[in-house]
Order: C-alpha cells, then structure tokens, then sequence
C-alpha cells in the first residue's frame, strides 16, 4: 500500500467500511454525496436512523488518530450537507446521527473503529 495515493486510499476505505456497515446491518443509501458545504462520505439507514458517516483511513499513525481529522470545521460541513440532504430527500423530522468509520489498512490486515455519534 505504500504507493497508494491519498484518494486511491480513501476509495479503498469507503469501500471496506461501506461492507463493514452492510454486513452489520446498515442499508446504504448514498455514497459520495456532494453540496457546496462539502462531501458525505456515507448515508445510511440503521432502523429508523439516517446516519452520516465520516471515513477515515490510514495506513499508520504518524499522523495520528483517523477521527482527529474530523475537526470542527469538519463536523460543521457535515452538518450543513446533512441538513441539505434531508431537505433535499424531504427527511427534514428523521431522526440522524453523525459517526466516524476509522479504517486501518496496514499490509494484508484491515483494522476498523466505528465511532457512533461524533455531534
């Protein structure tokens, strides 16, 4: 993974968790969603939550943790992109939750830490 680019990383990352979330029960319902306040990750369905989900991969820590990238100024253009999609998709009284997926690639082992409720 050593010549892997940043964004080739992150794809990568957004894959393995889309399939961690998936397989515990998650149903996606968007990827990649764009609005002038910036990207979702993820959007999913957990029972009778949409949940928005914050990848982060890496493949050490010399950068530290994965969730200390979701800095305030983060957490403030997921919430305003939230807030367009549930305008948009007319969701505005569901119930919501912000989460970060930490993806650790490091070799052949894949390590993840999902975060519930990061707002």
């Amino acid at each position: 993974m050593k010549n892997t680019s940043k964004k080739e990383m992150g794809n990568i990352g957004e894959e393995i968790a889309s399939k961690y979330l998936h397989e515990n029960g998650y149903q996606i319902l968007e990827r990649n969603f764009y609005t002038k306040h910036g990207e979702l990750d993820i959007i999913a369905k957990q029972k009778d939550e949409i949940v928005f989900i914050e990848v982060k991969t890496r493949s050490n820590y010399a950068y530290g943790n994965p969730r200390e990238a979701v800095t305030p100024i983060k957490q403030r253009h997921m919430y305003q992109a939230a807030k367009y999609y549930l305008y948009k998709k007319k969701q505005e009284n569901a119930f919501t939750r912000f989460d970060v997926v930490e993806v650790y690639v490091e070799r052949e082992k894949i390590k993840i830490n999902h975060i519930k409720q990061i707002l």
